[in-house]
Order: structure tokens, then C-alpha cells, then sequence
């Protein structure tokens, strides 16, 4: 078995996206001191490796917690769309599979650290979005920002269905060559529109 990390490592130094607060992880108590080490955590749910809940765009929507873990996990289908400005339903073949987890290559995350990261990122037309839809996949992620810009009308197609988004994913060149894996997409177990995720590509050989 392998597994593949599709997480960005988590610190002080993590791009924002404009108008988010920066994280901060601090360290509280020291073993020298305190006879323990402790530190803190503050963020916004958007930094990072990061899962959208209905919650963050759709009225009523559900959060994080609402969902069984179930949804987490499944199938992963990956598209390889570098170069692209626009992905289109054109990119998905062949069909979707309901419960599937479907991550689409950019190589953009290579950019994660730069300020055109979160400027001039790829976007997802609504035909590809409709597509996810209709074949009632359980999940998106991107190794980009945002599938769209405001008005955010993917974000709402999507989490209008109840289909989770993954934002800033990386390491998914790594899953070009594996014709078959599972993905798991594990959030905290938070009441919140989203959550930073560990997101994991598992390869049973």
C-alpha cells in the first residue's frame, strides 16, 4: 500500500487568501517551564489545505459536522488539466461514478506561495460543474485557490448539491500514473462552514 500526502504543511508562513486573517500557531508553554509543551492555534477555516461545507455559500447549508464520515472518503478520480485557464466538462472522461472523489490537476499549487496564487488562479466552467452534479460525486478538490471568483457561482452549484470542496491541494501530479486509488478528505469534526482537512491518496497495489 501507498499513500500519497495531498496536504500543505500548516504554519505562520501560509499564503492567505485576500481579506482572510493569517493563522497563527504559537507556542503557550514550554518544558522547561511548564514541565509541557503546548501551543495554539488561531485561524480562519479557509487557510490552507481546507474543505467548504454548504454552509459557507448557501443560506441554511450544512456545516462540517452534519455530515457522516462516510462522505469522506471514496473512489478518487483525477483529471490532469495543466495549462488550462478554463476546465470545461470536455475534461471528464471517462463517466463518474456516484461517491466519487474527483481532484483536478492544475500543477498551480506550485505557485502556492506566490501573489498571483490567489489572482489568476484556473476556474471551473458551470458545464464541469453540472457534470459532478449529475453524476452525484461526493466531493471536488483542486490543487488551485477557488473554483470560480465572485459571485462564487461554482461554489454554489456545488454545495447546492451538497458536493464538499477541497481548496489548495498539492502532491496530485504524484497520482498521474495510478489508474486506481481512494481518497480520504478528513476535516475536524467541527459546527463551521469549513475546516482545515488532511487529505490523503491511498494506492493499494
Amino acid at each position: 500500500m501507498k499513500v500519497i500526502d495531498l496536504t500543505h504543511v500548516f504554519n505562520n508562513e501560509m499564503p492567505v487568501y485576500p481579506g482572510d486573517p493569517k493563522p497563527e500557531v504559537r507556542q503557550i508553554a514550554w518544558l522547561e517551564k511548564q514541565g509541557y509543551n503546548d501551543f495554539r492555534l488561531t485561524t480562519g477555516m479557509h487557510v490552507g489545505t481546507h474543505i467548504d461545507a454548504p454552509l459557507h455559500m448557501i443560506e441554511g447549508g450544512k456545516l462540517i459536522s452534519d455530515f457522516p464520515v462516510e462522505k469522506l472518503v471514496g473512489p478518487g478520480y483525477i483529471i490532469d488539466a495543466r495549462g488550462q485557464s478554463v476546465i470545461d466538462e470536455s475534461f471528464i472522461t471517462p463517466p463518474l461514478k456516484p461517491g466519487a472523489i474527483v481532484l483536478v490537476f492544475t500543477g498551480f499549487s506550485q505557485k502556492f506561495t506566490e501573489k498571483e496564487y490567489f489572482e489568476i488562479y484556473p476556474e471551473l466552467s458551470e458545464s464541469f460543474a453540472k457534470k459532478l452534479i449529475d453524476a452525484k460525486v461526493s466531493m471536488l478538490g483542486i490543487d488551485f485557490a477557488s473554483p470560480d471568483k465572485d459571485p462564487y457561482p461554482i461554489h454554489k452549484l456545488l454545495l447546492g448539491q451538497e458536493i464538499l470542496i477541497v481548496e489548495n491541494l498539492t502532491n496530485l501530479e504524484k497520482l498521474l500514473s495510478f489508474k486506481k486509488f481512494s481518497v480520504s478528505a478528513l476535516p475536524l469534526n467541527l459546527e463551521a462552514e469549513a475546516s482545515p482537512a488532511r487529505v490523503l491518496a491511498t494506492i493499494n497495489d
